[in-house]
């Protein structure tokens, strides 16, 4: 059985019938992806597929939402341009790693949720920095932009790690592109600078063999947390 028909049964334990109804670049991606959703499954974690009927302006191809105390895995490819963006420039033969691993940063957010520690620091782990603005809502913010940053650092670990583990030999080449992709921010420390954990990564090595993405990752995730402060 192909991956795109493994993917559409998965798809279809999740949704609708009707849902199911796949475009080819649809089946692509969740084909790449179902290695990562079949290991969340394996680990009950509470995860649905869901796929937008329509892309919005805003809408970044895979990514994850909470609701009902469930994890939502949202593909929005239809009718987004910029769909493949990240893949640019990356052969066809080498793109199905590259979805694999962003599959892997966001079933992180999933496992992160589903252990009840959403922006929670981990033990011994307090907030020391204390900022001022007369504005309260820039301090808001700020803290938001910082939990975003931290979750961000963590399931981009989780990405790695995953990748590490599953296919060491493309490891290389994948932490390249997540560095690249990482590197290039408009704002530095905004929520989705994630450097102070990528650079941490560059051995793949440091993750050890345990074979845990979600373990694995939360060593240097601590590490990276000393780092961004």
């Amino acid at each position: 059985m192909s991956k795109a028909v493994l993917a559409a049964a998965l798809l279809c334990a999740t949704l609708p019938a009707a849902a199911a109804d796949l475009t080819p670049l649809e089946q692509r991606w969740l084909g790449a992806a179902l290695p990562v959703l079949a290991y969340s499954r394996s680990l009950n974690l509470p995860i649905d597929v869901v796929v937008q009927p329509q892309a919005g302006p805003n809408d970044v191809p895979m990514a994850m939402g909470f609701a009902g105390g469930r994890c939502k895995l949202v593909l929005s490819l239809r009718g987004n341009p910029d769909a493949e963006r990240q893949l640019e420039g990356v052969p066809a033969a080498g793109q199905g790693e590259l979805i694999e691993a962003m599959a892997a940063h966001e079933i992180g957010h999933c496992w992160r949720y589903a252990q009840g520690a959403w922006h929670a620091l981990p033990a011994g782990f307090v907030e020391v920095n204390e900022e001022t603005a007369d504005d309260p809502s820039l301090l808001a913010a700020s803290k938001a932009m910082r939990e975003t940053r931290r979750e961000e650092g963590y399931a981009d670990l989780v990405a790695l790690a995953w990748t590490h583990d599953r296919h060491p030999g493309d490891y290389g080449r994948i932490y390249a592109w997540l560095e690249k992709l990482r590197h290039d921010q408009p704002v530095a420390r905004n929520g989705h600078d994630t450097r102070a954990w990528v650079r941490l990564a560059r051995d793949g090595a440091r993750f050890g063999s345990a074979g845990k993405p979600f373990e694995d990752a939360a060593p240097l995730w601590r590490e990276g947390l000393l780092s961004d402060d």
